[in-house]
């Protein structure tokens, strides 16, 4: 499970290339994964997350603290301590 985001569970998806001849490939569709740290105001201490850029603004909007909690409850996260 590399790349994976760690809030929204977003993670590689499957598809095709298609050619002018119409010729189809199977190919990749990675997420916009990125290597963040985050800073827990209530335990005092910094967490490192690969998250995507979805998640950065899910982040930004309810704050670090909620979305954890979330992703804990849904069994995404289960490193971090809140």
């Amino acid at each position: 499970m590399a790349r994976v985001c760690e809030i929204t569970g977003k993670s590689t998806q499957s598809g095709n290339n298609v050619s002018h001849a119409n010729n189809k490939t199977r190919r990749k569709f990675y997420p916009n994964l990125h290597k963040k740290r985050f800073f827990l105001p209530s335990s005092g201490e910094w967490v490192t997350l690969k998250v995507s850029s979805q998640a950065l603004r899910t982040i930004n909007k309810k704050g670090i603290e909620i979305v954890i909690k979330e992703a804990k409850a849904a069994g995404r996260l289960s490193h971090v301590k809140l």
